[in-house]
């Protein structure tokens, strides 16, 4: 063990005992033989135990917890903290100009546990309301964390959307008038994309220069395949074709499920001659013409036979935005701000959803503040007009699956989305039977992001769907799936079993700021993945058809 090796351990265990509130003065030796270990004149694994014994610089605590070190390559105390602290608080230690009493404020006050959790937390505001934080901090936490995420081998789609068309559009740049463009799970819109992959009709050693001369990383290349790593860390592949016809072929056989194309390929096979377009391939298998995005053998075929294809939600069906928030809870704009912005983007409606009371981390509206926003929402939406904002709340699903409102409270609001944002470690039946207590309350209008996940960073709990659709159908209650690209939750693959139990969908992008409204995008793809047509969108109903459906379901629930 070096000695920077030693002195790394001391100061994890110099952290974590900061992390955990000991004696400062306890901690000054430890911090101090970090600094006297590292720069030490002589490698101290190399001394005998006796010469060890001999340092002056440290003292005779130290001198036991080296030689423990080396002769177990452990240290008690160490690993006494590091079982009770979890691996992702452990991991945020590692962020630059981040001490331990800030981690530490950030996992005791917000019960973040995880780099993604962090992250995310940033893009909600939540650090900047903490005592001691502020923008600026948030600001260079966010570049920090984003920073790390690079480093990673997967990356959420929508993060990595800027720099694909980026490197496209280089190459396209750089040969002009050759056929380069996307395939895989780039252009099937996964949620995660691990490998950025290419079709290209170019000779092998031009493009391999190319690369080579763009500090592109050549990982291995045989015939017609390059394998990359570009200089952010992203991994890929190009498949080299010959021919118009071969590009059209090997772009769809390597975009989306291998099955889909297997059973599409199958029904051509005694027809194979030069494809003129994807269509063109469909067309010969007597098929109408299925986008990549749906491309997952899930229901496809099914909406291709039934002729609802034309049916799948797009951007445009959009009516209005519902789940935002402002700046009286953790939002970073004023209502009327994000209402006027929502207004100018062409939407007819805001379904305002900030935090509730128990959302102390997010500023949670206290029942005084409830009243005080009513007024305040009335005001705005007699100065814009034909705009509406409707009064909602994004309701804490407490422990014990109630709301945490009092009935007379949540009767005030036009619609009420119910989630889970604390105590996530649950187990299966846990999770599910608070949940359903949730969707059976009266005023649960929308279940907020079913699973908790964040992509990348946070399983969800699990849960039992088959019993929270049915729950949902069972008391009338929307799901949301989440736009956020790093929840896109519900998950695409539950759209179906949903939509078959009658069970409309709110496609939601939990903005907190002005340019979160357009994350509803990242929402709509996974909902097309997912196979959702319009008769199962909520927020394709105008704003006439919305109010009257949420004052429909109050006077039914009233009965």
């Amino acid at each position: 063990m070096s000695n920077q090796e030693l002195s790394n351990h001391f100061n994890l265990l110099a952290q974590l005992m900061e992390l955990h509130d000991e004696n400062p003065f306890k901690i000054k030796p430890y911090t101090y033989a970090v600094r006297t270990l590292k720069n030490y004149g002589v490698e101290i694994s190399t001394l005998t135990t006796n010469e060890i014994s001999e340092i002056k610089e440290v003292n005779k605590t130290i001198i036991k917890k080296i030689i423990e070190l080396l002769q177990t390559g452990k240290m008690a105390d160490l690993e006494i903290l590091l079982a009770k602290t979890p691996v992702g608080v452990i991991e945020m230690l590692g962020l630059k100009g981040f001490g331990p009493k800030k981690i530490g404020q950030i996992w005791k006050e917000l019960e973040i546990e995880t780099l993604g959790e962090l992250y995310y937390a940033c893009l909600e505001n939540r650090i900047a309301l903490l005592k001691g934080f502020g923008q600026k901090t948030q600001e260079n936490l966010i570049s920090i964390i984003e920073f790390k995420f690079q480093n990673k081998n997967k990356w959420l789609w929508a993060r990595l959307e800027p720099i694909a068309l980026s490197i496209l559009n280089n190459l396209k740049t750089s040969f002009i008038g050759i056929e380069i463009d996307f395939t895989g799970e780039f252009r099937s819109l996964n949620q995660t994309v691990e490998s950025l992959d290419f079709v290209a009709l170019i000779e092998q050693n031009r493009l391999i220069e190319y690369l080579e001369q763009n500090e592109f990383k050549i990982d291995t290349y045989e015939k017609n395949v390059i394998v990359y790593t570009s200089p952010l860390g992203i991994r890929g592949k190009f498949y080299l074709v010959e021919n118009q016809s071969d590009f059209i072929l090997k772009r769809f056989e390597t975009t989306g499920n291998s099955i889909h194309s297997n059973i599409v390929l199958e029904k051509i096979k005694d027809k194979i001659i030069p494809f003129q377009s994807e269509n063109d391939i469909y067309d010969k298998a007597q098929l109408p013409f299925i986008p990549p995005v749906l491309r997952e053998n899930h229901i496809e075929f099914e909406l291709a036979k039934s002729g609802n294809l034309n049916q799948i939600v797009q951007e445009k069906d959009i009516k209005g935005i519902i789940h935002a928030h402002s700046n009286w809870s953790d939002g970073g704009n004023s209502l009327e701000e994000l209402a006027q912005y929502v207004k100018n983007q062409g939407f007819e409606y805001l379904a305002i959803s900030d935090h509730s009371k128990s959302a102390f981390y997010a500023n949670g509206l206290s029942i005084e503040r409830v009243l005080q926003q009513q007024e305040e929402i009335e005001k705005i939406n007699k100065k814009l007009a034909s705009f509406k904002i409707f009064k909602g709340i994004e309701s804490d699903i407490l422990f014990d699956g109630s709301l945490d409102y009092p009935d007379e409270i949540l009767s005030t609001f036009d619609f009420v989305i119910a989630s889970i944002h604390s105590v996530l470690k649950m187990d299966e039946e846990k999770a599910t039977s608070r949940i359903i207590k949730a969707i059976e309350n009266k005023y649960t209008t929308i279940l907020g992001h079913p699973t908790g996940r964040l992509l990348l960073s946070r399983k969800g709990y699990p849960l039992n769907f088959e019993k929270i659709i049915s729950a949902c159908a069972e008391n009338n209650v929307i799901i949301e799936l989440n736009a956020n690209p790093h929840r896109l939750d519900l998950d695409w693959k539950w759209i179906d079993f949903a939509m078959k139990k009658g069970i409309k969908i709110a496609i939601n992008p939990d903005a907190h700021n002005l340019k979160g409204v357009h994350d509803i995008r990242y929402g709509i793809y996974q909902a097309q993945k997912g196979g959702l047509t319009l008769d199962f969108l909520l927020n394709n109903l105008n704003q006439i058809e919305f109010e009257q459906y949420l004052t429909k379901r109050k006077e039914i629930n009233k009965c």
